[in-house]
C-alpha cells in the first residue's frame, strides 16, 4: 500500500522544507516530513472521499418498533367492576334445596 516517498521540488509553505510525495490507494499525496502538513492536488480530496464512502457499508437498519399488543376496545359498560361472581354452592346447600 505505502510506496517509498519521493521528494518533490515543491517547498512546504509553512516551514520551507521540500515536500515528500507518496501514493496511497492510487492518490498522490504531498506532505511535509517536518511539520507533517498534507497538500492535495485538485480532485484528490474527492477521490479520497469517494473511496471512503464506498469502503464503509451502510449501517444496518434497526428493527421496526413493535407496538405493544392492547386488548380490543371495550364497551362503555366494561369497566372491570361488573357483577360479583356467584358463590359456588357447597354440596350441603344442594342437598337442602
Amino acid at each position: 500500500m505505502r510506496e517509498q516517498a519521493a521528494v518533490s521540488a515543491m517547498l512546504c509553505p509553512v516551514c520551507h522544507v521540500g515536500l515528500a510525495m507518496t501514493d496511497r490507494q492510487g492518490v498522490e499525496i504531498d506532505y511535509c516530513p517536518q511539520c507533517r502538513g498534507v497538500w492535495l492536488d485538485r480532485g484528490e480530496l474527492d477521490k479520497i472521499i469517494d473511496r471512503a464512502m464506498s469502503d464503509t457499508a451502510a449501517p444496518a437498519r434497526p428493527a421496526p418498533f413493535a407496538q405493544p399488543s392492547y386488548r380490543p376496545d371495550r364497551d362503555y359498560r366494561d369497566d372491570g367492576r361488573g357483577y360479583p361472581k356467584k358463590r359456588k354452592k357447597s354440596f350441603l346447600e344442594e342437598l337442602f334445596d
